[in-house]
C-alpha cells in the first residue's frame, strides 16, 4: 500500500500541478473500457478544433506534434509529454472506497459538478464510471489510462469552463510558482561574518545517548500513548518534545533527537494513537475512507502533549534512572507537518471551527491542497473557539506545518518563540496559506526558515526514504543525500534555538542568523532566514487575500467578473514573471476569445 506521509488517499486525487492540469484537461480527466474515446473535440467559444486520442499518445511518447496538435504547441511542451507518461500507483482497494465514500459528500458532488462543465454532454454517471474503470483496470493511474476507460468513442472538452476552473484549480501551486523565486532572492544575504571554525552546532555533542520507550494509558479519553526517551546522564535546559505529523510515527526525526540529547537535552517523542501510521491502516481495512481523519484528533493531539507533561512530572519524583531528568516547566516543542498544527496550538494558536467551516464550505474541491483537505475534518467540531495552550511550553519549532485556516488566519496569540519551516516545493502544506500568511500575523519573537528546493518530507530522517511513509503516489519527495542541508540546518539551528533558554544563549546566538542558515545551502538547495517578510512578498500576500475577491459560486461568474480578473491578474503577474514575447501574444487572443464567449452567453441570459 503506497502512502504519503502526510496525506494519503486524498492525496493523489488532490495534488495536481500545472502541467497535470493542461494534459488532464487535453484528455478530458474521465475514461472507460469496452468503448474507449477515440476523438477530442477542444472547444473554446466559437472555436472548436478535433484530435484523435492517437495523436495525443504519438505526443506522450515521442514528443512530436501532428498537424492538429501544431496550433497548441506552445502549451504542449516537455513538461506535458512527461505527465503523459507518469503513471501513479494507487492501491485499487483504497482508492475505489475512498471515491464511492467522496461522491457521497457534499465535496464529492461539487467534483462531479466542476468536471461536468468540462467535459461537455458527458453525464455524471459517465464520469463516475470512468474513475471507477479506470482504477479497476490497473494499479497505476495514468493520463492515458483515463482515456482508455472513457465510455464513450468521442467527447468535447470546454475550454472556457477550464479558464473558469483554473481560477481555483491548485491556486496554491500558483502562489508558491510566483513568489518562491522572489522570496529566495530577497532573503539573500552577503556573508557578514566569519563563523568559528572550532565550534559548530550541527555536529555531535558529547554526551552519550540512551533511549528508553514508555507507555502512557490516559484512562480518562482511552488513549494508549507511546512514547520514546531519549536523554543522557547529563541532562540540562529545556525538556524537548516531539509531535509526528499525519500517518507518521514517533521515529520521525530520530536524528534530531539523538543530535539534541548528544548536546545535553532531553528529548520525548510522542506517538498520537489518533492519527499515526497505524491509525490509518485501521481506518483503511475497516473501508471507511471518508473517516480518515476523526475531528476529534485536532483537539486529542495537544491533549496528547499535555498528558505526557503529566506523566513526565510524576516519573521525575520516582527513585530511578529517569529521576530528575525531564524539566517540565520549561519545554520546546517541535512538530512536523500535522505535529506543527499541534505545538502551534499548544503555543497559544485559539482553533476556530466556525471559521474554518465558512472556508470549508465555501471553497472549491479542486482548489484545495492536501493540507486544506486534511485541515478540513476539524470543521466538524461543534465548539466555538477551542483554548488549548499549555504554559509548560516556552518555545515552538514547526517543521512545515498544517495552519491554513485552522486558527482563522490570526496567530497573533502565540506569545512565545516560535520558528517555523517552509519549503518551496512542499505539495502537502503550500508555502503562502500554510505558512508565510500565518507567519506574518505573529507578533512576537519569531523565525522563519525558507528552504528553495526541499519537500515536505525533506526534513525527516533519511531512513525514511523508502518506507511506508517516505512513499508519495504524486509528490516526488526529495529526502536522500539531496535534502541533507535541511538536516543540517535542523540539528545546528535547532540546538541554536532551543539554547536560548539556557546560560549558553550568547555561544549560540551567531547560529541563530540568516549568516549561517545560508551558508548550509547547497547546490540543490537554497536555505534562508528571516524575522519578517520582505515588502515584496507582504505585497503579494495582500493581492492573494484582499485585493481580489474571491468568486462565491459558479453561476456569478460573467464577463465582467472572471475573465476580467484573469487579464488583471495576468497584467499584474507579467512585470513579475517576464513572460516572453510570443507567448504573451498567444495568451492574448486566448483571452480575447474568452470574453467574447462570455459576453455572449450573458447577453443571451439577459
Amino acid at each position: 500500500m503506497m502512502l504519503s506521509s502526510a496525506f494519503y488517499p486524498l492525496h493523489w486525487l488532490k495534488k495536481i500541478d500545472q502541467v497535470a492540469i493542461l494534459s488532464c484537461l487535453l484528455s478530458s480527466c474521465v475514461t472507460s473500457s469496452a468503448v474507449a474515446a477515440q476523438k477530442i473535440n477542444l472547444k473554446l467559444g466559437l472555436f472548436e478544433k478535433s484530435i484523435t486520442i492517437e495523436e495525443l499518445k504519438e505526443f506522450g511518447e515521442t514528443g512530436k506534434l501532428s498537424s492538429n496538435l501544431q496550433p497548441y504547441g506552445y502549451l504542449l511542451n516537455s513538461e506535458v509529454q512527461k505527465s503523459l507518461q507518469k503513471k501513479f500507483h494507487v492501491d485499487a482497494f483504497l482508492a475505489q472506497q475512498f471515491l464511492e465514500d467522496l461522491f457521497n459528500l457534499p465535496d464529492g458532488k461539487k467534483l462531479i459538478k466542476e468536471l461536468n462543465s468540462v467535459l461537455v454532454d458527458s453525464t455524471s454517471e459517465q464520469i463516475k464510471k470512468t474513475l471507477f474503470l479506470t482504477i479497476k483496470q490497473s494499479n497505476s493511474f495514468s493520463i492515458l489510462n483515463i482515456l482508455e476507460a472513457y465510455p464513450q468513442d468521442e467527447l468535447t472538452v470546454n475550454l472556457s469552463a477550464i479558464a473558469k476552473i483554473t481560477t481555483q484549480i491548485n491556486l496554491s501551486y500558483w502562489q508558491n510558482q510566483l513568489l518562491s523565486p522572489r522570496l529566495t532572492q530577497d532573503l539573500k544575504i552577503k556573508p557578514n561574518r566569519i563563523l568559528s571554525n572550532n565550534f559548530d552546532p550541527a555536529s555531535l555533542g558529547t554526551e552519550e545517548v540512551y533511549k528508553d520507550t514508555r507507555i502512557f494509558v490516559d484512562q480518562e479519553r482511552n488513549r494508549k500513548i507511546v512514547a520514546d526517551i531519549y536523554y543522557s546522564f547529563n541532562p540540562r535546559g529545556p525538556l524537548v518534545i516531539m509531535s509526528h505529523g499525519f500517518a507518521a510515527d514517533r521515529r520521525f526525526l530520530k536524528y534530531l533527537a539523538h543530535h539534541l540529547v548528544s548536546h545535553g537535552l532531553t528529548v520525548v517523542s510522542v506517538e498520537h494513537p489518533g492519527s499515526n501510521i497505524n491509525a490509518l491502516i485501521k481506518v483503511s481495512y475497516r473501508g471507511k475512507i471518508n473517516q480518515i481523519l476523526p475531528a476529534s484528533e485536532f483537539i486529542d493531539r495537544p491533549k496528547d502533549i499535555s498528558f505526557v507533561l503529566n506523566e513526565l512530572e510524576k516519573i521525575n519524583q520516582k527513585t530511578g534512572y529517569l529521576q530528575g531528568k525531564f524539566n517540565t516547566q520549561q519545554v520546546s516543542m517541535i512538530g512536523h507537518s500535522f505535529g506543527g498544527y499541534t505545538a502551534l496550538a499548544l503555543a497559544g494558536g485559539v482553533l476556530n471551527p466556525k471559521e474554518l467551516r465558512k472556508f470549508c464550505q465555501n471553497s472549491s474541491s479542486l482548489e484545495r491542497s492536501p493540507a486544506d483537505w486534511l485541515q478540513c475534518a476539524a470543521a466538524e467540531l461543534p465548539y466555538r473557539n477551542i483554548y488549548l495552550k499549555d504554559r509548560r511550553i516556552v518555545q515552538a519549532i514547526a517543521f512545515n506545518p498544517i495552519i491554513g485556516h485552522l486558527f482563522a488566519q490570526d496567530l497573533s496569540t502565540v506569545n512565545i518563540p516560535t520558528l517555523i519551516l517552509a519549503s518551496t516545493e512542499d505539495g502537502i502544506t503550500p508555502i503562502v496559506s500554510q505558512q508565510l500568511q500565518p507567519f506574518q500575523q505573529m507578533k512576537e519573537e519569531k523565525y522563519l526558515v525558507v528552504a528553495a528546493g526541499a519537500t515536505h518530507m525533506s526534513v525527516t530522517d533519511i531512513s525514511y526514504l523508502n518506507s511506508a511513509m517516505g512513499q508519495s503516489t504524486l509528490v516526488q519527495e526529495v529526502m536522500d543525500q539531496k535534502a541533507n542541508p535541511v538536516r543540517e540546518m535542523a540539528r545546528g539551528l535547532s540546538l541554536a534555538f532551543i539554547q536560548q533558554m539556557t546560560p549558553q544563549a550568547e555561544v549560540y546566538r551567531p547560529y541563530l542568523t540568516a549568516n549561517y542558515v545560508q551558508s548550509l545551502s547547497s547546490h540543490e538547495i537554497s536555505l534562508r532566514l528571516t524575522h519578517q517578510l520582505p515588502n515584496s512578498i507582504i505585497t503579494w500576500l495582500k493581492v492573494f487575500y484582499k485585493d481580489y475577491p474571491k468568486p462565491t459560486s459558479h453561476s456569478t461568474y460573467s464577463k465582467h467578473s472572471l475573465l476580467n480578473q484573469l487579464r488583471g491578474n495576468w497584467i499584474q503577474f507579467q512585470s513579475f514573471i517576464k513572460p516572453t514575447k510570443a507567448y504573451t501574444e498567444q495568451l492574448e487572443p486566448i483571452f480575447t476569445d474568452l470574453l467574447k464567449h462570455y459576453s455572449q452567453k450573458t447577453n443571451q441570459l439577459s
